[in-house]
């Protein structure tokens, strides 16, 4: 079992920006691909972006491409989301998810990923 606390998450004015952090609890953390997902209210939780277990391919969904970074460290078991030039659109309750089945190439379906952090709420204002 793996568990996955976010942090991270506030308000801020548009075109500010936000360094979301995932920290996971199992020593095998390091095997897993990571992604982060979001769901607006109203709307279906969409896949954001991942990495894959030794961060060396990264995989965006084009609304946050430019403008989001993923990136993690294995010595921290952590795993972050920069996000800069927010949009009131970016709006959303952002989660982390761990992938242990496809550690190079992550998956950008929500079921690909078999374990879910609480979330944690970003809000954009105009």
């Amino acid at each position: 079992q793996v568990q996955l606390v976010e942090s991270g998450g506030g308000k801020v004015q548009a075109g500010g920006s936000l360094r979301l952090s995932c920290a996971a609890s199992s020593p095998t953390f390091s095997s897993y691909a990571m992604g982060w997902f979001r769901q607006a209210p109203g709307k279906v939780r969409e896949f954001v972006a991942a990495i894959s277990w030794g961060g060396g391919s990264t995989y965006y969904a084009d609304s946050v491409k430019g403008r989001f970074t993923i990136s993690r460290d294995n010595v921290e078991n952590t795993i972050y989301l920069q996000m800069n030039s927010l949009k009131p659109d970016d709006t959303a309750v952002y989660y982390c998810a761990a992938d242990p089945d496809r550690p190079l190439v992550p998956g950008t379906g929500e079921y690909e990923y078999n374990y879910w952090g609480q979330g944690t709420q970003v809000t954009v204002s105009s």
